[in-house]
């Protein structure tokens, strides 16, 4: 992609947008960045921006923006549904993501993960595997764990590999992004609001593989229905997991043991016990992982040694603290009902469940019944608590179980407090996005931490 002389328009503010407009600003092109929101109203500093000589337009946003453009870059949180991108289709400018950039700037194969829970455990964890094939200087892990694609992919350069984190949001405005391996984990309900339809929220994700060609690998999920299906309209080879069923050929699990069967030869990895991580969601993200690697060329060997020592990472089951003989575990990723389960099944049941949030309006059904089998006591926080607490009592959980916090945090870990015993365990596992409260899960997280760090015993 040659930059030098054309002009760009950039469109919504954040790290992927900054990242963009850093790397088209340095290849020589006129960049200018509209949000539509005012400057003072974003959380942002664009102090680099202004220095670089990008073009910085905010509020509505016109249709004169375009005139001249040859590229439109749209930010994973704007949706292309918005009248100025529209009018670029119209108009016949190009538009792409981030990602997308990156896709053209990669010297290096890119092995892309998407699904609606175990993204970021599987992205990382895929990243240490490769680690054992390429020196850690060569391998890059980024795109919507936190780190730009398109910096990390020049970082990275040739002999290397990019393993990259992928969200609908990101795909929704690529076109032509082309992983070599492409994974998709699970498709369950969530972003509703956005996509509108779960055929639409499909949709994205299956454009993580619609560019793959038949020398390319697609890793899916055999045990969800929706990813399952997926194959059929795949061009890249697939190879299935499977925590359930014992597969011709791909990753599962046979006698408590990962196993990967590939081209008729069987490679056993370790024990679903020796895995660093807990959970049945974990071993299915451990498959995953597993498969992408091997795929990848990492011998089977080494894997196994890297399954054994991963502990997962922040805020997806982290253990916090034992106080009185109660643990507490933050799982501020679960921003979603589907991820929420998954926790409570990790554990043995007498769990105290700290839930609630910016409501994303899911079907709450399975999720209480669930919450009704496996909790000792809920507790509610944020906008999503008065929904919460009537869904909670419509599937028959005790009314005089459920504890309300409001926008406190520490109310909620204090009332944990006060009422957990062994062999309770205190869970944070809201099934809700944070922004209603906090800028994102991660301070959600952390501060829920810091409050737990900060009890008496």
């Amino acid at each position: 992609m040659n930059l030098k002389g054309k002009k760009i328009l950039i469109v919504g503010a954040g790290i992927s947008s900054f990242a963009a407009a850093r790397i088209t600003k340095k290849a020589g092109a006129e960049v200018v960045l509209s949000d539509a929101k005012a400057e003072s109203d974003i959380q942002a500093d664009f102090t680099e921006m202004r220095e670089l000589g990008v073009g910085l337009v905010f509020g509505p946003q016109q249709e004169s923006l375009l005139d001249g453009v040859d590229a439109v870059i749209v930010a994973p949180a704007v949706p292309v549904a918005i009248p100025l991108v529209q009018k670029a289709y119209a108009r016949g400018i190009r538009v792409l993501s981030e990602v997308e950039l990156a896709q053209e700037l990669a010297q290096s194969p890119i092995l892309a993960i998407t699904g609606t829970n175990g993204k970021t455990t599987t992205t990382t964890l895929t990243g240490l595997l490769m680690e054992t094939k390429f020196p850690k200087e060569k391998v890059g892990v980024a795109g919507n764990i936190g780190v730009p694609l398109s910096e990390t992919a020049l970082k990275i350069g040739a002999d290397g590999c990019i393993v990259a984190e992928i969200s609908s949001f990101q795909m929704e405005g690529s076109k032509h992004f082309h992983p070599h391996i492409a994974a998709v984990l699970n498709v369950t309900p969530d972003h509703i609001i956005r996509h509108k339809t779960m055929d639409v929220y499909q949709a994205m994700k299956e454009k993580i593989f619609a560019e793959q060609t038949a020398s390319d690998f697609l890793v899916l999920n055999y045990d969800d229905a929706r990813t399952r299906g997926m194959k059929e309209r795949a061009l890249s080879r697939v190879c299935y997991f499977s925590r359930r069923e014992e597969l011709a050929e791909g990753a599962f699990v046979r006698d408590n043991r990962l196993v990967i069967r590939w081209d008729g030869q069987e490679y056993p990895l370790c024990a679903v016990d020796e895995l660093g991580i807990r959970g049945g969601h974990n071993v299915e993200n451990a498959l995953a992982a597993s498969a992408i690697a091997f795929l990848a060329g990492c011998a089977p060997q080494a894997i196994v040694q890297v399954l054994k020592s991963f502990q997962g990472v922040e805020h997806r089951l982290e253990y916090v603290r034992t106080v009185a003989g109660v643990p507490y575990y933050n799982d501020s990723k679960a921003t979603n009902t589907d991820s929420a389960e998954k926790a409570l099944l990790s554990f043995p049941g007498h769990i105290i469940l700290l839930a609630g949030g910016d409501d994303k309006m899911t079907d709450l059904t399975e999720f209480m019944g669930l919450v009704k089998e496996r909790t000792d006591a809920l507790i509610l926080i944020g906008d999503a608590a008065e929904r919460f607490h009537k869904e909670a009592v419509k599937n028959g959980y005790p009314e005089s179980q459920i504890f309300e916090a409001g926008y406190s945090m520490e109310k909620a870990v204090s009332i944990a407090h006060d009422m957990a015993k062994e062999p309770q365990t205190v869970l944070l596992s809201p099934a809700c996005a944070s922004f209603d409260m906090y800028d994102n899960m991660a301070v959600r997280g952390r501060d829920f931490k810091r409050l737990v760090m900060a009890m008496p015993e």
